[in-house]
């Protein structure tokens, strides 16, 4: 009986899932093309020609060895968040989500179909980078499950996030203030390009507010074997910040807040 009352709820999350898919597919030139050669445009500009100049940033680590997590995650962050929040505003926007709303599935397939949508779309574009960074060094991948699950969790957190963006914003304009003002800042600030143990106080103690970093670290430990903070914090930071805004998204759904006319 069970498994009678989970079809539809199966049927409904594929149906969204594939939808965001097929989305992501049909305009790849916007949603996987523009990762592609931003990333390909750091690996030569700071990788090459910066990193050269540099050396190692870690003993028997080079510069651009040491960046490739870093903008791998950086990818994954914004095209999870990005997919999400101009997604879902778009079904907003087009009185798509008031048919959802008004359907018997639950507020948590809404969700979940969004989310993994999302997901999916930040896995494929850390595919396209990773690939990319092959032309530039090698990768030694030195422990693959947390390589894997880093990419996961991270995903499902902006996913999250853009999703709470998303039931906010009133126009356009409002989903593109927190990748510009938040991320982007964020994202430069948390280790991509530099070890946190190299600031000075007390901007070293400061960066580990920013919960980047712990993502970053978590991922680079994951391919290089180093880290600048514990893989324990990482992952009470990561699994913590994908709880709290599961359910702050899913009780903003479940209210319809933003939602209904």
């Amino acid at each position: 009986m069970n498994g009678v009352a989970a079809r539809p709820n199966l049927v409904a999350f594929a149906t969204i899932t594939r939808r965001e898919v097929v989305r992501i597919l049909r305009i790849w030139m916007q949603t996987l093309l523009p990762s592609a050669i931003t990333m390909t445009l750091y690996f030569v500009i700071f990788g090459r020609m910066v990193g050269s100049r540099i050396g190692e940033i870690v003993p028997g680590i080079g510069y651009i060895d040491y960046i490739v997590p870093g903008l791998i995650m950086m990818a994954v962050i914004t095209n999870s968040y990005g997919n999400i929040s101009s997604s879902f505003f778009g079904a907003k926007f087009g009185r798509h989500v008031e048919e959802m709303l008004a359907s018997p599935m639950p507020g948590w397939v809404i969700l979940a179909g969004y989310v993994a949508g999302a997901v999916l779309r930040g896995l494929m574009v850390a595919a396209i980078v990773l690939l990319i960074s092959l032309f530039f060094t090698r990768i030694h991948l030195y422990h693959p499950l947390v390589t894997f699950s880093t990419v996961l969790l991270t995903s499902v957190v902006f996913s999250l996030a853009g999703f709470v963006n998303a039931v906010y914003a009133k126009k356009f304009d409002d989903i593109a203030l927190v990748p510009t003002f938040v991320l982007t800042p964020l994202t430069y600030l948390g280790g991509v390009f530099y070890s946190v143990n190299q600031l000075g106080s007390p901007w070293r103690e400061l960066s580990h507010a920013n919960p980047i970093l712990y993502m970053v670290n978590a991922f680079r430990y994951g391919l290089l074997g180093i880290s600048d903070i514990s893989m324990t914090i990482a992952y009470v930071v990561m699994v913590g910040f994908a709880v709290v805004l599961a359910v702050v998204a899913l009780g903003l759904l479940e209210r319809g807040i933003g939602l209904r006319s």
